[in-house]
């Protein structure tokens, strides 16, 4: 009796005509450092409010629920409407001394600068792996992010001239887009590459993202599992789970043109 063979996990990626990446968490490790910003940042608000609502502590749990992927401010208002609690939206200038949700999101964002300007960032090897591939290859490449970070976490890890436009959270604030979970980025930048949702790959490891692929209706949504879970990213639209990009590539001995 002879034992089943794994189902290979990779990618004609031959037959498509555009790539969107999300990038924390798919590019770069970028996901860990906003996962630390935003657990300090709650924890430390959590522990000063005195108003009504669960105070709690912040959890890795209530990251992928209520924040992981989503445009900052949207992140931070989903998690306090999670927890009962109200606080005003406040201005985009708001300082972080100000509790109000655009002051805590601002927070969090100087708090995760300052780990990026510290530390820099090293991309995925098998994130990079792919990359390698796509350029032989020569397919257009878009990154798409809810971050307003983007760019800077790009150029931190050596990869601003792999992809062909950058579609963050200033360029959809800019044209009046709706963040992840609606597709409205990522359709935005397969037009920008000349490319449609029927010829296109979305790269994601959050469930708002996948979820935002398969709300494009993109011809394959790849859900890249570094925490989420290979189940919750497949219930939420995931075509294909994988652990790490580099499991995508052509196997050994294989071609593609």
């Amino acid at each position: 009796m002879t034992s089943a063979q794994p189902v290979s996990s990779s990618v004609a990626w031959g037959d498509y005509e555009a790539i969107l990446f999300d990038l924390d968490g798919v590019v770069t490790p970028t996901a860990e450092v906003h996962m630390r910003a935003w657990a300090e940042m709650f924890n430390a608000f959590l522990g000063d409010y005195d108003g009504e609502g669960d105070t709690s502590p912040y959890a890795d749990a209530d990251y992928f629920a209520h924040v992981d992927g989503k445009p900052r401010y949207e992140g931070v208002a989903d998690f306090l409407a999670s927890r009962g609690i109200e606080l005003p939206e406040g201005s985009d200038d708001d300082t972080g001394t100000q509790q109000t949700v655009k002051g805590l999101g601002n927070r969090k964002n100087d708090a995760f600068n300052e780990v990026l300007e510290r530390d820099g960032v090293v991309a995925y090897p098998g994130s990079v792996a792919l990359l390698d591939h796509l350029r032989d290859l020569g397919k257009p490449l878009a990154v798409v992010s809810s971050s307003a970070n983007a760019p800077a976490v790009l150029a931190a890890a050596g990869l601003a001239d792999r992809f062909l436009t950058v579609v963050d959270g200033r360029v959809a604030k800019e044209l009046g887009l709706p963040g992840k979970p609606a597709p409205d980025t990522f359709l935005h930048a397969a037009e920008v590459l000349g490319a449609t949702n029927a010829t296109s790959v979305v790269l994601e490891d959050a469930v708002s993202g996948v979820r935002a692929g398969r709300a494009g209706d993109f011809v394959l949504v790849i859900g890249v599992d570094r925490g989420a879970g290979e189940q919750t990213l497949t219930d939420a639209g995931a075509d294909l789970v994988v652990p790490d990009l580099a499991d995508t590539l052509p196997t050994a001995g294989g071609t593609e043109g």
